[in-house]
């Protein structure tokens, strides 16, 4: 059940992704990413690595993490975090990636 939840979730995601690239810099190209040692093996080790990365952000108070969904996908974990300013629109998530192997957590745009 919780693989077929992840897919229609994934496919969800990817169904709402643009099929043009951006033409200028986005948020997720300019935005910092944050390193954590040794990687980030497990879903645990995902959200501490996001939640050490929200910290470091100045409105790391609208971030629900208790509340995030954690996704396997392949060599990075994608995290997506409700975000209290967001109730009531799509997407209400903030998404990011974490490197499985490093640790190095990248926000990602959402549309």
């Amino acid at each position: 059940m919780k693989i077929l939840v992840s897919t229609s979730l994934l496919v969800t995601l990817v169904a709402c992704q643009s099929a043009t690239a951006p033409t200028g810099p986005t948020a997720a190209a300019t935005a910092p990413t944050a390193t954590a040692s040794p990687g980030a093996p497990t879903t645990e080790d995902a959200r501490t690595a996001v939640r050490r990365y929200l910290g470091l952000q100045p409105d790391s108070a609208l971030y629900r993490l208790d509340s995030a969904a954690i996704l396997d996908a392949d060599a990075s974990w994608q995290v997506l975090v409700p975000r209290t300013d967001w109730a009531g629109r799509m997407p209400n998530k903030a998404a990011f990636d974490v490197n499985k192997a490093s640790g190095t957590v990248t926000r990602r745009a959402v549309k």
